[in-house]
């Protein structure tokens, strides 16, 4: 996937009401989202030192993370991703796993991803064994997905952001999450290679700005 252009805006309840109002009328749903919207749950993967967390915090130019991620609690359709952050600019790789090698991954097995070939479980792999590189903590959201064509523009509602502290317990849909208190509801807008002005109109909230916001920063503020 190409490097694409990213805002983060953090929002409350007001905002995103009439924010939702507004996409609904220039834009199209995500035809993937059920109702409008889709349930989200990752599971984020740092060394013992909280490399990805500081460098989030630290706002380091050239950064990465990974995680694991699924929707809507189907957990036949599971993916490993690398998110990379350079110059203001995102990439996102990914790679579909089984609930069984999701398992051997949160039990710490690591030999299989080399054996697989694939670059990036061999990447994760090496992480693992040289970083100690492992899974941290749980974050569930709601979101709500608009896409517009020029542009190839999406804009994304999360909300009722949840943390699983330290559970990690990824393929249990019983695992206790608690609410995330510091983050109401945050704005996402990506695109390639120009945003329409339309969208950048229709997203502009009065008093917000872009802010380097990270869920998964907010979620590890409760250990």
């Amino acid at each position: 996937m190409d490097l694409r252009h990213e805002w983060k805006h953090r929002i409350n309840v007001e905002d995103l009401i009439l924010l939702r109002q507004r996409l609904r009328l220039l834009a199209k749903p995500d035809p993937y989202a059920v109702g409008g919207c889709y349930h989200i749950r990752s599971l984020y993967f740092d060394t013992p030192s909280d490399k990805a967390l500081r460098e989030k915090l630290d706002g380091v130019n050239g950064r990465e993370k990974f995680r694991i991620r699924c929707y809507n609690r189907d957990f036949s359709l599971i993916h490993l991703e690398k998110k990379s952050k350079r110059n203001g600019l995102g990439r996102k790789e990914k790679v579909r796993l089984t609930p069984d090698q999701v398992q051997a991954l949160m039990n710490g097995e690591t030999n299989w991803m080399m054996a697989s070939g694939n670059p990036l479980l061999q990447e994760l792999c090496c992480k693992m064994k040289l970083q100690g590189l492992r899974p941290r903590t749980l974050v569930d959201y709601i979101r709500e997905p608009f896409v517009y064509g020029p542009g190839n523009v999406r804009v994304t509602l999360d909300h009722q952001l949840r943390t699983g502290l330290r559970c990690v317990d990824f393929l249990n849909p019983e695992c206790i999450t608690i609410p995330a208190r510091d983050a109401t509801a945050i704005l996402e807008v990506k695109w390639d290679a120009f945003l329409p002005d339309v969208i950048r109109d229709a997203v502009q909230i009065p008093r917000r700005r872009a802010e380097a916001f990270s869920k998964y920063a907010v979620c590890r503020m409760y250990d």
